[in-house]
């Protein structure tokens, strides 16, 4: 079965109460929805992501992963852009 989403072939995935079809590309799962913005997907990079990432949001993403305040971060994040 090809993927819906972007065409590759699909998988079943058997690891669930019932069997689904499941595209490794792109993640897509049989039975789910698929809006507008899907079928305009675009894979994107985690250096890419980051990129996008506000500085409230980076701020967030480094203190929860490193286990630093926010503070602590924003204030090193501030010192590095001058």
């Amino acid at each position: 079965m090809k993927c819906p989403r972007c065409g590759q072939e699909m998988v079943v995935d058997n690891h669930r109460k019932m069997d689904l079809f499941m595209c490794y590309e792109c993640g897509y799962i049989e039975g789910r929805r698929m809006d507008g913005t899907a079928m305009n997907f675009k894979r994107i990079t985690n250096f890419e992501y980051l990129r996008g990432l506000n500085f409230n949001e980076m701020v967030s993403f480094l203190s929860s992963g490193l286990d630093v305040p926010e503070k602590k971060i924003s204030d090193w994040l501030l010192e590095l852009t001058k």
